[in-house]
Formats: structure tokens, C-alpha cells, sequence
């Protein structure tokens, strides 16, 4: 089967040809490098100089796809052109194979190829001037330097120069994918704190109108039906409220993520008086001293989600809210009458646990969730001291 080679460039093949014929025209004009009584010239036909020629601009189109093919090739071509009278253009297209083999070939022959040329040029140099005792041979070394050495050494560096272009193209587009994957992330992070944030906000208040909305409309009694139409408002009202400073959040453009209207321990007393107002038996036990806005705001929400969700599912009885803060830790437990197989009386999303969790480790803190004896408990525990474990 023969062996296909891969097209050439076209700029090779244009070296290739171009070559051929400006060394076609030097030697139609009887310009060579040496005459043909010259001692080195053993091959003194008169068109001897033009097959090393044309084998070194066979090669030309193999300085890309094959360059050490066409470097060994050009090798051979150029010691046959040593013993003829020569051309100059075929010594030009060696230079030309020596320095592509490095740029394109290999990287082990990219390494070799200048070792190998500056042996031969020393080699050259040194070996003919011992010899034969005559300081002029050493420009044989020097003739051996010009043709093979510059252009090795020559390819090398641009060789070098285009790998490290090639590295740094790469560590910019590395750069740029790990800045997309750190932008989407934040983005991911702020819907996810958004999510969560409008979770908190309005579930509570919207339980408490399917609640007693649902009452209005199961109990024929105007005094009942005027005393949920209240509450309805009211939680109407407070949710509309929340959500018109979401909102202000999202559209304020200056980066402040909490406005002066965030939610504080000082307002739970009007949170437990508006689950009061939704039917449950709330009790609230707050003992704590200054707290950090992020943890005061994290409290209220865990505070406000387990209300919500004891409206939803807690069984008659008594709701315990307590606070405490011991060794820089504020420690926080509700808890409400819990009897499994009860019907929720309000649909929920199934997150607010979740929702609670998430507030709670983003604070390196800790947080439970459970019956125990009868009573369903929720216990998060929230460092006061930024980045202390709790």
C-alpha cells in the first residue's frame, strides 16, 4: 500500500517552486559557488548541480507535515551538491529544512537538532585546522555554523517564543472560564439567598390567610368570619409590606443587600403576636444581649420559618419560643405539640427546613430539626463571632 502523505502548505509549495526556479536561472547563467577544477568537485557534468536542486525543493513541501523526512532528504542532497559545482539556492533551501525541523518537528528533535548542528559546526571547525595545521580551515566551521547551526538555533528561539505565546493564550482562556464558572456561581449563590430570603418573608404570612380564610368559609358565624376577614388583612398587608422591601433590595443599585428595614430580634414580639392572631398558643422567652446584624437577621428568619410552620402543622397546645446566648453562641429553640398522621392545614413548599439549615451554616453554625417526646423541636445554634464554629 503507499504511503499517503498529508497535503502540503501552500506557502511550502510556493518555497518549493520558487527555489527551483531561481536555481534553474543561476545555473543557466553559469553562477556556482566553486569551478569545476575545484579538488572537492568529483561530479563535474555540467547538470550535475541540479539534482541536488531539485531533491532539496522536493523537500520543501515536506517542512511541515514531515520535517525530518525532509531535513534527512535535504541532508543527503546537500552533501551531493558538496561534490559537484554547486548552487547557491540549493544551500539556501537546506537552511530552510533545518530551521522548520525544529519549529515544526518534534520536540525531541527540536531539542537535538541545535546539539547535534553545534557539534558538527565545532567538529568543522577544530578537526579540519588540526589536521591539516592551518588556522584558515577553520572557517569550515564557521561555513558549517552558517548553514546549519544559525537556522537550528534560529528555529529554536521562534520555536520557544510561539510555545510561550500558545501557554499564555491558555492560561488567559483557563483564566476566563474560572472567572465565567466564578460569576456563575455568585449569580447561583444570590438566587439561591433571594429564593430563600422571599421564602421567609411571605410563607408566613401566607399560611396564615389560607388558614383563615378557609375558616371564614367552613363556619357560618359573622363574628368569625369578621375576625379571619382581620387577620387576613393584616397578614395581607405584612406581606405585601415584605415584599415591597425584597423588592427595593433587588432594584437598589448602590450594593447594599440589606436595607435599614431588615428584621431584628426587637421585633419579635409583634411576629409571636401575629401567630397569636393565627390561632397559636405562643410563648416567647427571649434572653440575649447585642448580636450581629447577619446573625440577628438569621434568627428572626428561623424564629419566623418555625412559627410558620408550626401554624401548618403543630397540633393544639403550647408553643415554647426560647433565646439564649452563652459563650459567644446564641442558641435558639421552638418548640410545638407534634402528633405524626395530621393533616397540614396550609400547603407548604417543603424548603423551609432547608431554608433554615442553609441560614445557619453560612454563619458556621448549627442547626437540628425533629420530634422528641411528643414535641416537634427546631434548635439552631449561630456564632456571634465572625468565622467561630458553633
Amino acid at each position: 500500500m503507499a504511503l499517503a502523505l498529508p497535503r502540503p502548505h501552500r506557502d511550502d509549495v510556493r518555497i518549493a517552486v520558487s527555489g527551483l526556479l531561481g536555481g534553474v536561472l543561476l545555473w543557466a547563467l553559469g553562477l556556482h559557488p566553486r569551478v569545476p577544477s575545484a579538488p572537492v568537485v568529483l561530479w563535474a557534468a555540467p547538470w550535475a548541480p541540479l539534482v541536488p536542486l531539485a531533491v532539496t525543493a522536493a523537500c520543501e513541501p515536506l517542512r511541515r507535515t514531515r520535517p525530518r523526512l525532509g531535513l534527512l532528504a535535504g541532508t543527503l542532497a546537500l552533501a551531493v551538491d558538496t561534490v559537484t559545482v554547486g548552487n547557491v539556492v540549493t544551500v539556501l533551501l537546506y537552511t530552510d529544512l533545518v530551521y522548520a525541523a525544529v519549529l515544526y518537528g518534534t520536540p525531541s528533535s527540536a531539542r537535538r537538532i541545535p546539539w547535534i548542528t553545534g557539534l558538527l559546526t565545532v567538529l568543522g571547525g577544530v578537526v579540519p585546522a588540526a589536521l591539516w595545521r592551518d588556522p584558515a580551515a577553520l572557517l569550515i566551521g564557521v561555513g558549517v555554523g552558517v548553514v546549519a547551526l544559525a537556522p537550528a538555533a534560529t528555529g529554536w528561539v521562534v520555536r520557544d517564543h510561539r510555545d510561550a505565546a500558545e501557554a499564555a493564550r491558555l492560561r488567559a482562556e483557563q483564566t476566563a472560564l474560572l472567572a465565567e464558572m466564578d460569576r456563575t456561581q455568585a449569580v447561583t449563590a444570590e438566587r439561591a439567598r433571594m429564593a430563600r430570603e422571599l421564602h421567609d418573608m411571605v410563607a408566613g404570612h401566607l399560611s396564615a390567610i389560607a388558614i383563615h380564610s378557609t375558616a371564614a368559609l367552613s363556619l357560618d358565624d359573622p363574628a368569625t368570619s369578621r375576625d379571619a376577614l382581620t387577620v387576613i388583612r393584616e397578614n395581607s398587608v405584612a406581606g405585601l409590606a415584605e415584599m415591597r422591601r425584597l423588592i427595593s433590595i433587588l432594584r437598589d443599585s448602590g450594593g447594599d443587600l440589606e436595607p435599614a428595614a431588615t428584621p431584628t430580634l426587637d421585633g419579635l414580639a409583634a411576629l409571636v403576636d401575629g401567630a397569636r392572631a393565627g390561632g397559636l398558643d405562643v410563648r416567647l422567652d427571649a434572653g440575649h444581649g447585642r448580636v450581629p446584624a447577619p446573625v440577628e437577621l438569621a434568627a428572626y428568619r428561623i424564629v419566623q420559618e418555625s412559627l410558620t410552620n408550626a401554624l401548618k402543622h403543630a397540633a393544639p397546645g403550647p408553643v415554647r419560643v426560647t433565646l439564649r446566648q452563652a459563650d459567644r453562641i446564641l442558641h435558639i429553640e421552638v418548640t410545638s405539640p407534634y402528633r405524626p398522621g395530621d393533616t397540614p392545614r396550609a400547603p407548604g413548599s417543603g424548603s423551609g427546613l432547608t431554608g433554615m439549615r442553609e441560614r445557619a451554616a453560612l454563619l458556621g453554625g448549627g442547626f437540628t430539626a425533629g420530634p422528641e417526646a411528643g414535641l416537634w423541636t427546631v434548635r439552631a445554634r449561630l456564632p456571634l463571632t465572625e468565622g467561630a464554629p458553633a
